[in-house]
């Protein structure tokens, strides 16, 4: 493996994709997989980088009600009344686990406007308009104006956003650290065969263990 992948901890950054509560809430029509065993492994995470004070940032989608924003596989749905991660609803939220703070509630026009909300001293969320964090937002700039070379992914919808967004990281030149014990949605192989560019594996303790301490515990696959 390369030098060039090699994950920087002192310059590492969380990216959280769609921990929102429309993913986690029974009967949802987004019910991720795995959510039981993923969701106290993405806050032991955010614990982690927040004790550290490495920045945060949490990927969110958010869909209008006449569909105008919306994927192309779902704006039908959702033009005839599917109710998902709609702008101020409860669903559209960050997961309880997540909450830097109770009181915390996502403002629609800051985020649509491509704006950053700060959550936190050194937390962030940003709207995206599709599956990858990347695609059409501010969010590269963002990371070179914090000096970010390494991302550390978690989080839901790995099939979709999760996996668009390492592409997309890694297209970019980030060093990119999957979280594999905080996800969801994912399988086995599609996790592994990201090793083949470069993506480091760590399951969230040795993450942890990392960032306190020495280096990487696990090359990619």
């Amino acid at each position: 493996m390369g030098n060039y992948c090699v994950p920087d901890k002192g310059k590492a950054a969380l990216l959280c994709i769609s921990a929102q509560r429309d993913f986690v809430t029974p009967g949802s029509q987004l019910r991720a997989s795995g959510v039981r065993s993923a969701l106290p492994n993405m806050a032991k995470l955010a614990e982690a980088f927040r004790a550290q004070g490495a920045p945060i940032f949490h990927s969110v989608r958010l869909y209008k009600a006449d569909g105008s924003n919306v994927d192309a596989c779902r704006r039908q749905a959702v033009e005839e009344g599917m109710r998902i991660l709609m702008p101020g609803t409860l669903g559209a939220e960050l997961i309880d686990e997540l909450q830097p703070n109770a009181e915390m509630r996502l403002d629609p026009e800051l985020l649509f406007a491509g704006d950053f909300q700060q959550v936190d001293q050194n937390e962030f969320v940003h709207y995206r308009p599709r599956w990858g964090a990347f695609h059409h937002t501010a969010l590269e700039a963002k990371l070179r104006e914090l000096e970010v070379t390494t991302l550390v992914i978690c989080g839901f919808s790995f099939s979709t956003g999760g996996r668009a967004s390492v592409y997309e990281a890694s297209a970019r030149d980030f060093r990119i650290v999957l979280a594999t014990d905080a996800l969801c949605n994912a399988s086995d192989e599609s996790v592994r065969e990201l090793g083949r560019i470069g993506v480091y594996q760590m399951d969230s303790d040795n993450c942890i263990a990392w960032l306190d301490s020495g280096g990487p515990r696990s090359a990619a696959a």
